[in-house]
């Protein structure tokens, strides 16, 4: 398949290239580069321009003949929604109308779309199944939540075939070290743990070490970015074998706390990872835990790649090289 990749330049969109790649498909990558990286793209050619312009991504659409639309071109930074809210808005929700807008004129109709558990708000029960009510609490999570409710909106007019997959905590990098996570500024937990326990940077925030948890840090399913990236390509098959709209958690079911992922940390690097406890940020839930049973029905899917120590040495393996660059002897290797 020829499948369009929007935003296929950031983090996960990059690892989604390389698993289409890997199995014979040609990912195709719209990206502005706005906060995606040229040199993540490898596997198919790159088209640099911008999602909200419709024409654009109609001669995208039509000139490499696309069977397939993903979809990872969005703000996630959830504090800088909550100080910049029009331009998530207009990114996360604008992008997506003139997305659709583009694949209804060129007719193609199978998308999957990069949602979050953020839809789902502060849970009123664990784990999080996809009846759980969206009532998300800041502006990242509504503009998810909008968009997917214009996805329900569409597909009944039989104008869009869609998959909206809701992730969980996104993290790692591809097991042989090609690509990995790369944001400016980052704000995710592992490459900030790994940087501190590098010596770059200062001592990490711990935000909240008082929650009502066994070591008392906030818990969080954290899913392997390879992982993440094969159930997108389970989902791509549901939809082009003519399964109807749907969607669906990603995560493992399990919880990570951040002292455990600290833990990890010190396991896999040898180094212990300085930090200061800072207090809890708000809208910080004590426990996101997704329920797995749907993706596990519909997807056959099953996480592979998600404990911690794995998540953390394939993180390690693309980081400390470049870190190293000019200081090579302060960074040991994987454990």
């Amino acid at each position: 398949m020829r499948v369009l990749v929007v935003g296929g330049a950031g983090y996960i969109g990059a690892h989604i290239c390389k698993a289409l790649s890997e199995r014979g498909d040609t990912p195709v990558v719209l990206d502005n580069l706005s906060r995606g990286h040229r040199h993540a793209v490898k596997w198919g050619p790159l088209i640099e321009a911008d999602v909200r312009d419709v024409d654009a991504v109609e001669n995208v659409l039509t000139r490499y003949q696309i069977d397939a639309v993903m979809h990872f071109a969005a703000n996630i930074e959830v504090g800088e929604g909550e100080r910049d809210p029009l331009t998530f808005w207009d990114n996360n929700v604008g992008g997506v109308i003139a997305l659709l807008q583009a694949m209804k004129r060129a007719g193609v109709k199978p998308l999957v779309f990069s949602s979050t558990c953020a839809v789902y708000g502060e849970p009123d029960t664990l784990p999080i199944s996809e009846s759980e009510p969206r009532t998300p609490v800041n502006v990242y999570g509504r503009t998810k939540h909008v968009v997917e409710l214009m996805l329900e909106d569409v597909s009944r007019l039989g104008e869009l075939h869609y998959a909206a997959l809701r992730y969980f905590n996104a993290a790692g990098a591809s097991p042989d070290g090609e690509i990995g996570e790369e944001h400016d500024p980052e704000t995710h937990l592992v490459p900030n743990a790994l940087k501190a326990a590098a010596g770059l940077g200062g001592p990490m925030h711990l935000f909240g070490d008082d929650y009502a948890t066994p070591d008392g840090s906030c818990i969080r399913d954290f899913i392997h970015v390879m992982d993440l990236a094969l159930a997108h390509l389970k989902a791509l098959d549901r939809l082009m074998s003519g399964a109807p709209s749907f969607a669906c958690n990603l995560g493992t079911g399990s919880g990570i706390s951040v002292k455990e992922i600290l833990n990890a940390v010190e396991r896999v690097t040898g180094m212990a990872v300085p930090h200061t406890i800072s207090p809890r940020r708000p809208g910080d839930a004590e426990q996101l835990i997704s329920d797995t049973r749907l993706a596990r029905e519909l997807l056959e899917f099953q996480p592979h790649l998600s404990t911690a120590d794995t998540i953390i040495s394939h993180a390690w393996a693309f980081h400390a090289p470049r870190w190293r660059h000019g200081d090579a002897d302060t960074l040991p290797g994987p454990a």
